[in-house]
């Protein structure tokens, strides 16, 4: 593992010294115990050499949220910040992930607000070749009519959902499930079924985030062409 700080953000790098791919992961603080076991289960399911790199955000909420929910959050700077995450990826992160190891094909994924982010980045860039997104949040209000208007740029999704998520007493929380299932039936409309799917894990949103997360990479993975 490599710990470096890029334009002041804290990043660290896990995997291979010879990648054919970057994984990429906005993750918080609270993450930081589970990614181990996450790039231990990686190794487990991906048979090609890779690189997980992980961004340390400074407020999980205010730097992944596309626009602003006072069911999520009520701080006025709320929605604000989600572009600048983007930026850092793309103009900070990437091109030292490339100096290091060359042009490589990118995976963006994420959990949870991560992956609300993974996918609503892939509406504003085709930088990333595949997303994966585990229990994204995207009962975040707009979410469909936002997706209706703006297709994602990559070539392959994965989501996926817990079987309890959307069986809670918040009623926010509670569209996930139907919104999923939705947003799964807009993306087969233009992607290849092949490229896309949705499954379903066991348990709530706090169940095996790490294995989630790496089944989420590693199908990503398997959708890439390696075409350089």
């Amino acid at each position: 593992m490599i710990e470096l700080s890029i334009a002041g953000r804290p990043c660290r790098l896990f995997g291979s010294e010879t990648p054919e791919f970057f994984l990429v992961q906005p993750s918080a603080r609270h993450e930081n115990a589970s990614l181990e076991a996450e790039v231990t289960q990686l190794a487990t399911l991906i048979d090609r050499p890779f690189l997980l790199a992980t961004i340390e955000l400074e407020d999980w909420t205010l730097d992944l949220m596309p626009w602003p929910d006072g069911n999520i959050s009520r701080d006025s700077e709320a929605g604000k910040h989600g572009q600048e995450t983007l930026d850092f990826i793309l103009q900070g992160l990437l091109p030292e992930l490339e100096r290091r190891y060359g042009p490589r094909p990118v995976v963006l994924g994420g959990y949870s607000l991560g992956g609300l982010f993974a996918l609503w980045a892939s509406t504003r860039t085709d930088r990333f070749r595949a997303i994966a997104a585990a229990s994204p949040s995207v009962w975040i209000h707009g979410w469909i009519p936002f997706a209706k208007k703006n297709r994602p740029m990559a070539e392959a999704v994965y989501l996926s959902l817990g079987d309890r998520e959307e069986h809670v007493k918040n009623q926010a929380i509670a569209r996930v499930g139907d919104n999923l299932r939705a947003y799964y039936e807009l993306l087969r409309t233009h992607l290849d079924p092949e490229h896309c799917t949705l499954v379903w894990e066991e348990g709530g949103h706090f169940n095996d985030n790490a294995g989630r997360l790496a089944r989420a990479f590693a199908y990503s993975v398997s959708c890439l062409s390696f075409s350089m």
